[in-house]
């Protein structure tokens, strides 16, 4: 019998490591934490202090990657970790993914693994 791979083995859309504030909001109230990680599909934060989310919520996500660089997102959170928050991305309008798509470009530096990873979202 094989062993399960692990879930960074299953991924389809690389992560890159960013250095990013983010803000987390649910219909009654806004939490500050910072973004360790970014995809196309989703993104890792740390589990901002008094947070009140659970797995399968969805709320708005905005990375604030510089004043004037804001990604907003419709993400449903995918796992909770004593640290550490996983959203899975749902809805994000057209100018929030072309910079968010660039950003990945240029932290991956490699254009045709973004181009595999936009095929695959197809």
């Amino acid at each position: 019998m094989s062993a399960l791979p692990e879930p960074a083995d299953r991924r389809q859309f690389r992560r890159v490591r960013i250095d990013a504030d983010a803000r987390v909001y649910s219909d009654r109230a806004m939490w500050p934490a910072r973004c360790v990680d970014v995809s196309l599909k989703g993104a890792l934060i740390e589990r901002p202090a008094e947070w009140s989310g659970e797995n399968g919520k969805t709320q708005r996500l905005e990375l604030r990657f510089h004043a004037l660089l804001v990604v907003s997102v419709n993400a449903t959170v995918a796992h909770v970790g004593n640290r550490h928050v996983g959203y899975r991305f749902q809805r994000m309008d057209l100018d929030s993914f072309m910079r968010l798509k660039r950003i990945i470009e240029l932290n991956l530096g490699d254009p045709e693994v973004l181009s595999q990873e936009l095929r695959l979202m197809s």
